[in-house]
């Protein structure tokens, strides 16, 4: 299980990887602009556990978004310590090719998968989360 998870992921990332290099960018950027609330901007410090990526790999990432004009930094209205991200027109239309692409993937997958695999799948997927989240899997157990 775990390594056809691994595997298959590998797949995906690299697929993604090689579509976002036609446009000068990264599985990354194209993640973190599908992560940004495109209509409010989204505060910074809700974006790392939004997609479950450590602050300094975020903080570079967003620091890339910037320089490339995908982004603007902000200060939070409602936050006076804190920043929003928000996209650009640039980086909307990026986001908008990354949807696109994410789509394509889905659609392609439904193509080939019965919807009754399908259910099974995302079954599987939310027992693995769940495991780990209630910390199932690697519990030690003393003993006395």
């Amino acid at each position: 299980i775990d390594y056809t998870l691994r595997a298959t992921w590998q797949a995906v990332a690299r697929m993604y990887n090689e579509e976002a290099k036609e446009f000068d960018s990264t599985m990354a950027v194209g993640f973190t602009l599908l992560s940004i609330d495109p209509k409010t901007g989204t505060p910074s410090t809700a974006l790392g556990p939004k997609m479950g990526m450590e602050a300094t790999s975020l903080s570079r990432i967003l620091k890339s978004m910037e320089k490339k004009g995908l982004i603007t930094r902000k200060p939070n209205p409602k936050d006076g310590r804190g920043v929003l991200i928000h996209l650009t027109d640039f980086g909307l239309e990026k986001r908008n090719h990354s949807k696109e692409v994410v789509l394509r993937f889905d659609e392609a997958v439904k193509e080939n998968v019965s919807e009754e695999k399908l259910t099974h799948f995302f079954e599987v997927m939310n027992t693995i989360n769940s495991l780990i989240a209630e910390k199932k899997i690697h519990t030690k157990e003393t003993t006395n």
